[in-house]
């Protein structure tokens, strides 16, 4: 796993930090970036889809029986096997077929990652979303932390809202619109924005 800041990172800083007081703060207070990248994307998308709505721990497990009957996590091989092995995995049934679309869609092209270095980020999450079982959030999580695209400003996160509202709504939680206007403050670089905001909430380096 790659867990250093992109080359982009102290141009960013630089610039959130001399047009925003609250960055500048929060900035100057965790000298500790660092954005993780798994590397596989198949392997980060299927942890993704296991992921969902369980804990981070029931979630380790569930992987770690999945990826033992597996042996090899490549969608070539996860397309051919059987819904009913999947979920004796202890996954669900929706989850088991989840798994097996996202395989098949890197099995026939429908996603290719060779395609990304030249898609910009709506393009992405486009191929991405069309799996069944990856929303936008997901696919957002997938830019910013595995294609560590600069400018991703994830309207949907929790935590993005909340830490939105306690730095510079006085605690109140704004609305879609409010936050995707406020989000244009900090472009080109509304990546780094975010990561600092989470930061700012989670004694934890974030990590997905």
């Amino acid at each position: 796993m790659e867990t250093t800041a992109p080359n982009y990172w102290h141009t960013a800083c630089a610039e959130l930090a001399a047009g925003d007081p609250v960055m500048a703060r929060l900035i100057e207070r965790y000298p500790d970036a660092t954005l993780s990248n798994r590397g596989d994307p198949f392997q980060t998308l299927a942890r993704a889809i296991v992921g969902q709505q369980i804990s981070v721990k029931a979630a380790d497990s569930v992987w770690a029986r999945f990826a033992g009957y597996a042996q090899s996590i490549r969608p070539e091989h996860i397309f051919t096997l059987e819904l009913d092995a999947l979920a004796a995995c202890g996954l669900s049934r929706r989850k088991a077929e989840y798994l097996r679309d996202l395989a098949g869609h890197f099995v026939d092209g429908r996603i290719e990652p060779a395609r990304w270095t030249t898609q910009d980020d709506a393009a992405v999450i486009a191929e991405l979303t069309d799996v069944r079982g990856i929303g936008r959030w997901t696919a957002e999580m997938f830019l910013i932390f595995s294609l560590r695209r600069p400018d991703v400003w994830p309207l949907d996160d929790i935590g993005l809202q909340k830490a939105v509202a306690l730095h510079y709504f006085d605690g109140e939680r704004p609305s879609p619109k409010t936050l995707a206007e406020h989000g244009a403050r900090h472009a080109p670089w509304r990546t780094v924005a975010t990561w600092y905001l989470w930061r700012s909430l989670d004694p934890m380096v974030v990590q997905y």
